[in-house]
């Protein structure tokens, strides 16, 4: 039988989502702590693959298993699982249901703290400049809605067929000394909302223009875009599907 979990996790500790060869990873703990409980061999089975340091306000993954999960599952499993992983709820899904390839949309937040706090080093980026072109910076991201290949955005060594994704939302918020970035898209590369992030903070700080940012996609060139932000301050925050979960154990189990 297949199961699809909704989780969380803040991912400071972890070398990213995929298991790593001598490195802690999110998968690996879930694998370990699912498979404890289960008296059994797991292997999870993610939505995307962060990276080292960043986030999940959202993620699904699915596992097999020969055993018919019941409500106390979400307990269980919580309850072996580092306190940095949360499961929220379990979901008997069709046996060819894939977390991965059946996603239909996924959003990243980015947040930065335009000044310093002490509080919130390892959720979000402290930009020490305190003003950015927020207007310019918006004007700047709807540009990419109207562009399918974003190599220039990508790492330059990465084994991907296309570069095109379909973003459908690309905007900034300020509320107060905190500035967000929300983008939407049916996939993304690796490095990319990093990429467009510290590139549109140049737009932000009058180092590129609008029209700069423009010739900047169309030129496909990684060299041409800004650096890439760090990670602390990107989360995967929604994945979408049209896929029918039969829920198992919802939010409302786990007592931790």
């Amino acid at each position: 039988m297949r199961y699809f979990i909704e989780l969380s996790y803040k991912g400071t500790a972890y070398h990213g989502w995929q298991i790593q060869p001598h490195e802690n990873s999110v998968q690996a703990e879930l694998n370990n702590s699912i498979g404890e409980i289960l008296q059994e061999t797991v292997m999870v089975v993610g939505a995307g693959r962060t990276d080292a340091g960043v986030h999940a306000k959202q993620m699904f993954a699915h596992f097999d298993t020969n055993k018919e999960l019941n409500t106390s599952f979400v307990y269980k499993f919580n309850a072996v699982l580092p306190h940095d992983i949360v499961i929220h709820q379990i979901s008997k899904v069709a046996e060819d249901a894939h977390a991965r390839f059946d996603a239909l949309s996924r959003s990243y937040e980015y947040h930065i703290w335009l000044g310093r706090t002490p509080f919130l080093t390892d959720l979000i980026w402290q930009l020490y400049q305190q003003q950015l072109a927020i207007e310019t910076m918006n004007k700047a991201a709807a540009l990419l809605l109207e562009y399918t290949d974003f190599e220039c955005f990508s790492k330059v060594k990465t084994d991907v067929k296309t570069f095109n994704c379909n973003i459908t939302e690309a905007f900034w918020v300020q509320e107060g000394s905190q500035l967000t970035f929300h983008i939407t898209a049916n996939r993304f590369l690796r490095n990319m909302v990093r990429a467009i992030v510290g590139t549109l903070i140049e737009v932000g700080q009058g180092k590129r223009s609008v029209e700069d940012f423009k010739n900047v996609i169309e030129s496909k060139k990684r060299s041409e875009a800004g650096w890439s932000v760090p990670a602390q301050g990107l989360f995967l925050s929604e994945v979408k599907y049209d896929v029918t979960m039969d829920l198992v154990a919802q939010k409302s189990s786990i007592k931790r």
